[in-house]
C-alpha cells in the first residue's frame, strides 16, 4: 500500500511513500530495542543535553516544518511556526526538569531504608493524528527519551512528511540511532506492532473510536496505555461575563487550527440574558476570520485536512439543520479548489442534535441558549466526552465554582483552553484516560520501582 502526502489546499498528490514490510517494521524495533538497551543506562544530564539540540534544531528550522504542515495538512503557516516553538519549549521544559521529576522519593517503613526509584519501561509506541503533527508526538516523545525510554512512532497515513521531519530533528541533535524512529505503516500494521514483545507501552491521540481499538489490544496484550481522545468542550457564558472579550476568544477557540483541534471550543453556552448580544458580536468575529492559502501568513483558517473529513463534518451540519437547527453564518463547503470550510454558527441547537451530542471536528459553533448558570453547567456536563471547557464571567469565585463541577480533564476561567508543558492534560470520560506533560505526564510510562533495604 502506498502512504500518499496530498496538499488540501489544492487536492494534489504531495509524495507517495512505499508502506513497510511486516519483515522491515519488526527488524526496526528490534533495532529501537537494542538502543534502549544502552539509552537506558545514560545520565540524566546526558539526555537533557541531546534534549537541549532537539529543541534549537527545532527553532532553526521552524519555518520549514512550518511549510511542510502548511503543505500535508493545511495548517495555516503562522500557526505552524508557533506550533514548532511550543515542541521546543517542550523539550527544554523536560531537559531542565526530568531529574527532578523523577528523583527517589524517600519512605518510612520497616526496614533500613526504603525509597520509590522511577526507572525506564523499554519503547513506547505513540500512535498519532494529523491535526497537530509536530506538537502531538513532541509532547510524548519529550517526556518518554528524557526518563530513559526510546520511541516508535506511527503516525496518521496523511502527514508523513512530518513524520520524517520529527525523527530527523533527533538524528540532527545527536540523539544514538534508533532511539527514536517513525514507522512507515499504515493502521492495519498498527496490532501486529502492539503484540511486539519490545513494545512496553502505547500513547494514542485520536479517535474515541480508534482509541477503542487500540486500548483493546493494549489490553489483551497487558500493555499500559494513555489515551487522548477528542472532546466537545463547552464554552460557557454567564450573564455577567465580559461579552465584547468572550466572543473574540471564542471566534479563535472555535477555528485554531481550521477548528481541527480537540480542545476548540465547540459548545457556546449562553444565558438567555447575554444570548443576542453574544451571538452577535460571535458572528462579527467569526466571519471576519480569513480563508485561504495556508502558506499566506495572513490567513488564519486553511482547508479540512482531507476531502473526506471535510464532507463528514458538512453531513454532521446537514443532518443537524434535517432535525431543526439553523444556520447563522457559513454552513456548506466553499466552491472553490482544495477541502475549505468556512467559519459556522448554528442556533437553535437542542438535544437529539449531532451539533448537541458529537464533536464537530471542524469550524462549526453550536450555539446553545440556557436560562441561567445551572442549566448551562447541565448541559455542559450532557456529553459523553470531557476533555475540556471554559466559564467567562466577572465573579471569578463562581467561575471557579462551576469549573469544579464541569466534568472535563481542565476548565478554564476567563480564558481559552490551551496546552502547556506545566500543566497536566488530558481528559474523562470517552475524552481518554492518563495524562501527558506536567510531572504526572512523565510518570506513565516509568517502571514505579520500591526498593527496601533490610
Amino acid at each position: 500500500m502506498a502512504i500518499e502526502s496530498i496538499n488540501p489546499a489544492t487536492g494534489d498528490l504531495l509524495e507517495t511513500f512505499e508502506e513497510w514490510t511486516a519483515e522491515k517494521t519488526a527488524a526496526v524495533i528490534d533495532e529501537v530495542d537494542a538502543a534502549w538497551q544502552r539509552w537506558r543506562l545514560t545520565t540524566f544530564a546526558e539526555r537533557a543535553r541531546l534534549m537541549k539540540a532537539a529543541a534549537v534544531v527545532l527553532r532553526q528550522n521552524a519555518a520549514e516544518y512550518a511549510r511542510i504542515m502548511a503543505l500535508e495538512m493545511g495548517k495555516p503557516i503562522t500557526e505552524g511556526k508557533g506550533e514548532v516553538e511550543k515542541c521546543a519549549w517542550v523539550c527544554d521544559y523536560y531537559a531542565d526538569n526530568a531529574e527532578n521529576f523523577l528523583a527517589p522519593e524517600k519512605v518510612e517503613s520497616d526496614g533500613s531504608r526504603a525509597y520509590v526509584a522511577f526507572r525506564p519501561i523499554g519503547t513506547v509506541l505513540a500512535v498519532m493524528p494529523w491535526n497537530f503533527p509536530l506538537w502531538q508526538v513532541f509532547r510524548f516523545a519529550a517526556p518518554a527519551l528524557m526518563a530513559g525510554n526510546t520511541g516508535v512512532l506511527k503516525h496518521s497515513s496523511n502527514v508523513p512528511r512530518s513524520a520524517l521531519a520529527i525523527e530527523e530533528v533527533f538524528i540532527k541533535a545527536g540523539f544514538p540511532a534508533n532511539v527514536f524512529r517513525t514507522l512507515m505503516i499504515g493502521s492495519s500494521k498498527v496490532d501486529a506492532v502492539i503484540e511486539n514483545d519490545h513494545i512496553k507501552a502505547i500513547t494514542l491521540t485520536g479517535s474515541d473510536i480508534a482509541g477503542r481499538k487500540v486500548a483493546a489490544k493494549s489490553g489483551q496484550m497487558l500493555k499500559k496505555t494513555v489515551m487522548e481522545l477528542g472532546g466537545s468542550d463547552p464554552f460557557i457564558v454567564l450573564a455577567d461575563a465580559d461579552i465584547d472579550q468572550a466572543a473574540a476568544v471564542a471566534s479563535r477557540a472555535r477555528c485554531i487550527n481550521s477548528g481541527q483541534s480537540c480542545i476548540a471550543a465547540k459548545r457556546f453556552i449562553v444565558v438567555d440574558e447575554v444570548y443576542d448580544s453574544f451571538l452577535a458580536k460571535f458572528k462579527a468575529a467569526m466571519g471576519n476570520l480569513v480563508i485561504g492559502d495556508p502558506l499566506d501568513p495572513k490567513t488564519q483558517v486553511g482547508p479540512q485536512a482531507r476531502e473526506d473529513l471535510m464532507m463528514e463534518l458538512h453531513g454532521q451540519v446537514t443532518a443537524s439543520l434535517e432535525k431543526g437547527a439553523k444556520v447563522a453564518l457559513g454552513g456548506a463547503p466553499l466552491k472553490q479548489p482544495g477541502y475549505f470550510y468556512p467559519p459556522t454558527i448554528l442556533i437553535d441547537v437542542k438535544p437529539g442534535m449531532p451539533a448537541y451530542h458529537e464533536e464537530f471536528f471542524g469550524p462549526v459553533a453550536s450555539v446553545i441558549r440556557v436560562k441561567d448558570a445551572q442549566e448551562a453547567l447541565k448541559v455542559a456536563n450532557d456529553t459523553p466526552f470531557g476533555l475540556g471547557g471554559s466559564v467567562w464571567t466577572r465573579d471569578v469565585a463562581q467561575g471557579e465554582s462551576i469549573a469544579g463541577q464541569v466534568e472535563a480533564g481542565a476548565v478554564f476561567v476567563n480564558g481559552i483552553v490551551k496546552s502547556d508543558p506545566r500543566l497536566p492534560f488530558g481528559g474523562v470520560k470517552i475524552s481518554g484516560y492518563g495524562r501527558e506533560l506536567s510531572h504526572y505526564g512523565i510518570k506513565e510510562f516509568v517502571n514505579i520501582q520500591t526498593v527496601w533495604i533490610g
